[in-house]
């Protein structure tokens, strides 16, 4: 079987190692890939964004399935397209990707069937959402409606930060068409997991928890980014959470897709808080999070591949999806000046280390090759995942490898997996 992957980051890099261990998958190509993912893929020249172009693509070379890594595409319809054109395709359609394109769209989803969630309001007018802000208790939550890398939400701890959010976001166009509107949240309060979950339109299946880590710098503080690292399984995400949240979150968003007429087949990702009042959805995402994907395919079992067909052709619940018992941590290194402004282009050394270890990896993000060297090539630029019997381990695993790889003006989290 061929398969194409939609994506050029560590999630994607993710995906492509896990599908190359299916005795079923011949042959990957991934647009447009990474220097990591081309030593275990073809990868070819075409924008994820490039949909006609991708099918094209998919058509000329006779692609079994196309797996889409990233949002953009998603909420663009590139599902859609694929299946007018009778191509295999993983991931969402465009109405019910919508959950991740549409921050306002899917707190009016949670509310109207009862999804446990932060209190709210919506504003598409930047004075009326000044004036709200101004009535309210602080600290306080301004995201952004639409996409914006994951940098587009924004605590807000006075009246002042608030206003400056909401000028970044509505008035200075930060994120572009995706801050016409913005949601104004409560703040809650609680440890933070991350719950990636396989869904076929009928049936849920969770995957192991993670907990991500957004901010910068270390004890959180900084600016909001893509992912600086993320360890599985969550300590908080007990035996009793779980239960809870398939009950009161996992199964009735669904369900409430299902009864709106947008079926999701896919992953659908559960950005959680667990409060004092119980588990609360912060945020859906339509697809595998980075890098919580990182952190959580390394102890996959089952076939990848399996999986996605399943999700595909509503077979889910035919599987029994097996995980193994270690525990994974991935940190990553970023260019320095990530989130705000970086340089690209500095050679990396000392990669060789993770080459055929079973307990280590290293998952490319920003890299390319340039002149037969791996050079820096984005913000977030690699993963180093590491697995261990317990987190300590694994933790402490990670850490020692990336002592031995380098590039000019590395930065990564010294606390990922301590918290």
């Amino acid at each position: 079987m061929k398969v194409l992957i939609v994506g050029g980051g560590g999630r994607e890099h993710a995906i492509a190692w896990k599908l190359s261990m299916s005795s079923k998958v011949d042959k990957i190509y991934c647009a447009p890939g990474n220097a990591g993912i081309e030593k275990i893929a073809q990868c070819v020249n075409i924008n994820a964004n490039d949909i006609k172009g991708l099918i094209d693509f998919a058509k000329e070379e006779k692609i079994d399935m196309t797996v889409v890594g990233m949002d953009d595409p998603l909420v663009a319809g590139i599902v859609d397209e694929f299946e007018k054109e009778n191509l295999r395709i993983f991931g969402p359609r465009k109405n019910a990707a919508i959950i991740e394109g549409s921050k306002a769209f899917s707190k009016e989803l949670m509310k109207k069937y009862n999804i446990p969630t932060a209190k709210y309001s919506t504003f598409d007018n930047y004075d009326d959402a000044y004036t709200y802000v101004k009535k309210g208790d602080f600290p306080v939550v301004v995201k952004a409606d639409g996409l914006a890398l994951g940098k587009g939400v924004l605590i807000c701890n006075t009246l002042e930060e608030a206003e400056a959010a909401l000028k970044q976001i509505m008035i200075d166009k930060k994120f572009g068409e995706s801050g016409n509107k913005v949601v104004i949240e409560e703040f809650l309060t609680g440890p933070e997991v991350s719950v990636l979950s396989f869904c076929d339109g009928k049936t849920i299946v969770p995957m192991v928890s993670a907990q991500d880590h957004k901010r910068a710098f270390d004890n959180d503080k900084g600016l909001n980014t893509g992912g600086m690292g993320a360890f599985s399984p969550s300590r908080f995400y007990t035996k009793e959470v779980a239960c809870e949240c398939m009950e009161k979150i996992f199964k009735p968003t669904v369900s409430a897709l299902a009864n709106e007429g947008r079926e999701f087949k896919g992953i659908i990702f559960f950005g959680l808080m667990i409060t004092k009042d119980g588990p609360k959805v912060i945020e859906y995402n339509a697809r595998f999070g980075d890098p919580e994907t990182q952190a959580v395919l390394p102890i996959l079992e089952t076939d990848i591949f399996d999986i996605f067909n399943a999700c595909i052709d509503q077979k889910l619940e035919t599987l029994d999806i097996k995980w193994s018992d270690n525990a994974s941590c991935c940190v990553i290194m970023a260019s320095g000046g990530y989130p705000e402004s970086y340089k690209k282009g500095y050679e990396i050394t000392g990669l060789e280390v993770c080459e055929n270890k079973e307990d280590l990896f290293v998952f490319h993000a920003g890299t390319k090759i340039e002149n037969g060297k791996i050079v820096t090539n984005g913000g977030r630029v690699i993963g180093v995942t590491a697995l261990g019997e317990n987190l300590e381990e694994a933790v402490k695993k990670a850490y020692d490898t990336i002592d031995t790889i380098n590039f000019k003006d590395r930065h990564f989290r010294k606390d990922i997996g301590i918290k």
